[in-house]
């Protein structure tokens, strides 16, 4: 069990840090538009690019996790990466998080935890 703990702790990293890109990605391209400008601005992007690499090593982690282990149980560990999110909201974007979310995200874990058990 502790090696698929260890997966989806990994996995949820690489996921998380794809959207941290991704949202990086976009800041520095401003306005969504649908012309040539903005998707070239986005193709030259590292940060983009940086996205795409995190997304596909955790692509790779869930097919090998969702291969080897029950989907029932492989699933909701990957809510792991609403903590991560959380973090990084908080020390990468500086927003503020109510307790709300944190006490659905402490919901959320605990049923984690249920499953992993």
């Amino acid at each position: 069990m502790w090696k698929l703990i260890l997966l989806s702790v990994t996995q949820c990293l690489f996921l998380c840090g794809g959207q941290v890109f991704l949202k990086l990605a976009m800041e520095k391209t401003g306005t969504f538009r649908l012309v040539w400008a903005f998707f070239r601005n986005l193709l030259t992007n590292w940060h983009f690019a940086a996205s795409g690499l995190c997304m596909a090593v955790a692509s790779c982690l869930w097919i090998y996790m969702i291969k080897r282990y029950e989907l029932s149980v492989v699933y909701p560990m990957i809510s792991i990466s609403y903590v991560f999110g959380m973090l990084a909201s908080i020390y990468i974007f500086h927003e503020t998080v109510p307790g709300t979310r944190w006490l659905g995200v402490f919901l959320i874990m605990t049923g984690v935890i249920l499953i992993a058990r």
